[in-house]
């Protein structure tokens, strides 16, 4: 894979959130690890592990995996056309209000990690000592699987 795209609201690269994992496979292929977290009410979410790329996709499981989310801590990822781990909390903070996202909460993490979200954009960035360490972004779906963002 030549780069990682990071498109919030969107998918990553030309995956977009909604496919199911069939779309998934033919694009990353096999997962180094796959995951089921613990159901919450009639919510079941489904990881797939990328180690090597740096890439987590999470999946919606009701009637069937769909793509909902993913978390990204490869260093060379790009995000409209910057290389973001390259960058600081402001620089970050400069780009996403630039791009119109303007609804930010700031938080300090039970593992000393700063989350700084983009609630407009559905972007968590996760910070260690001023340094970005991954970014986690995705939509929202209903009770039916259709997307809502």
């Amino acid at each position: 894979m030549d780069k990682l795209e990071l498109k919030p609201l969107e998918g990553i690269n030309d995956i977009k959130f909604g496919l199911n994992e069939k779309s998934i496979l033919e694009y990353f292929g096999e997962p180094e690890e796959k995951e089921e977290l613990d159901p919450i009410e009639d919510y079941i979410t489904v990881l797939w592990h990328y180690w090597e790329i740096g890439v987590t996709v999470f999946f919606d499981k009701r009637k069937e995996l769909v793509f909902t989310s993913i978390e990204v801590d490869n260093v060379d990822a790009e995000l409209w056309g910057h290389r973001i781990f390259d960058m600081d909390e402001e620089e970050l903070k400069k780009i996403f209000t630039s791009k119109g996202y303007s609804d930010i909460d700031i938080e300090i993490t039970e593992n000393n990690e700063k989350r700084v979200s983009f609630d407009d954009a559905m972007v968590d960035l996760y910070f260690e000592e001023g340094q970005l360490t991954g970014i986690s972004y995705g939509i929202f779906i209903d009770d039916d699987i259709t997307m809502l963002n």
